[in-house]
């Protein structure tokens, strides 16, 4: 008993330490009669993009409201298994009842989470799912499907029977996500995939420079491109900033998901026509208050629970339901 709790306690230290985003105490500290408040974790794929830094603020927060301590961690970058499993490891070693993680790769980090179930930790996915979905307890996300559906039905709408000529700027292979909003898109606008309209597809990972470079590359292979799908925001600034060289900026409808403050701001600019907006702070909160009633309860949720989505644009179109960016301003993040 001695060792397991000297190896808990210094597992604790090097998470604490070096685990990207460090150790957080926001369950202020002893509850009263010696007893320590529950631990819960939470695992983002980095600790840098808004999105990640706004669902720790909610974790943040949840666990100061629900009296548990927060342990959090992320990849040194997005696709970043590694870290991500050692980070899985640390916490149950440190005691958490569970763990919220938005995994970096949805198909390797499968045998880590069984792990830590399999020690009785309930873990739940944020935002992406894993392959296959139940690996985890319980998944809160974005209906990524539906948010990638309605920025297809809204860019349909918005060619009004014009010929399209569609790149898809998207993430990387075998994430979820990515997938998802990829496939809503298409159904969307009314397409299957190898439709010949698509005349480009490009990964990004979701950063702006490599969104920039997988829209330079698009316009050398379709100079007449009409239409631009992208995976996130940052991407779709990306494909704005190589339009815009072109002189095509004015002339290429734009289209993405995200709802970040910064997204936000570049529809309301008119640089991308219309985004799908998401709620990572709804999503931290729910995971914390779940992990707390299992704490008190011992009893897990499960299933997937729908945190939201929201179109917006400031250029609404006949049959296709969406708020406009002074809603998206209030309710965006980063």
């Amino acid at each position: 008993m001695k060792t397991r709790l000297s190896a808990g306690l210094l597992a604790a230290a090097l998470l604490a330490a070096g685990c990207g985003g460090g150790g957080d105490n926001t369950g202020g500290g002893d509850t009263g009669g010696g007893q320590q408040p529950a631990k819960v974790g939470l695992i983002t794929k980095t600790e840098t993009n808004p999105f990640f830094v706004k669902m720790k603020e909610g974790a943040e927060k949840a666990s100061k409201a629900e009296g548990m301590e927060l342990m959090t961690a992320a990849g040194k970058f997005d696709g970043d298994n590694a870290a991500q499993i050692t980070a899985i490891e640390n916490m149950v070693a440190a005691g958490v009842k569970g763990i919220l993680i938005t995994p970096s790769d949805t198909k390797a980090i499968v045998p880590a989470i069984k792990k830590a179930r399999d020690t009785g930790t309930l873990v739940i996915a944020l935002d992406t799912p894993t392959d296959p979905q139940d690996a985890t307890d319980a998944l809160f996300a974005t209906d990524n499907f539906k948010a990638g559906e309605l920025i297809g039905q809204y860019a349909k709408a918005a060619m009004a029977g014009k010929p399209a000529k569609i790149a898809t700027l998207d993430l990387a292979p075998g994430i979820t996500v990515g997938q998802l909003r990829h496939d809503g898109f298409l159904k969307g606008y009314g397409i299957a995939e190898g439709d010949p309209s698509i005349v480009c597809s490009q990964d990004t990972r979701g950063d702006q420079a490599k969104g920039q470079t997988a829209m330079e590359n698009c316009l050398q292979k379709a100079p007449d491109i009409n239409v631009v799908y992208t995976i996130n925001e940052p991407a779709a600034l990306g494909a704005y900033t190589a339009l815009k060289a072109k002189g095509r900026e004015k002339d290429v409808l734009i289209v993405s998901v995200d709802g970040g403050c910064t997204g936000v701001k570049a529809v309301q600019a008119g640089q991308i026509a219309a985004t799908s907006q998401q709620y990572p702070i709804r999503m931290a909160e729910m995971g914390v208050k779940a992990v707390s009633d299992f704490a008190k309860t011992g009893k897990k949720v499960s299933g997937y629970t729908d945190t939201g989505v929201t179109l917006i644009t400031d250029k609404a179109l006949d049959g296709v339901n969406a708020k406009d960016t002074a809603f998206g301003l209030a309710n965006c993040w980063g």
